[in-house]
């Protein structure tokens, strides 16, 4: 195996995705809408598909989610 092959390989192995459920992934787009990171909240919303309400109910703003009314599946 060629040293390209081998560093790609490595790299790989650091950078593993970890798993998260769907509440958690509601969670953390909670969190990041109130640290206004919305970049990865927006990652997160597209990845889950996450609807307006399950957000709502886990404490996000109102203002937040409209914000993102674009992307959210709306009610």
């Amino acid at each position: 195996m060629g040293k390209s092959k081998t560093r790609i390989l490595r790299k790989g192995i650091n950078n593993q995705i970890t798993r998260i459920s769907r509440e958690e992934a509601v969670n953390n787009v909670v969190k990041y809408f109130n640290n206004n990171n919305l970049s990865k909240a927006h990652d997160l919303i597209t990845m889950f598909g996450l609807g307006a309400e399950e957000i709502l109910e886990a404490g996000a703003s109102y203002e937040h989610v409209a914000a993102m009314k674009n992307i959210i599946e709306i009610w």
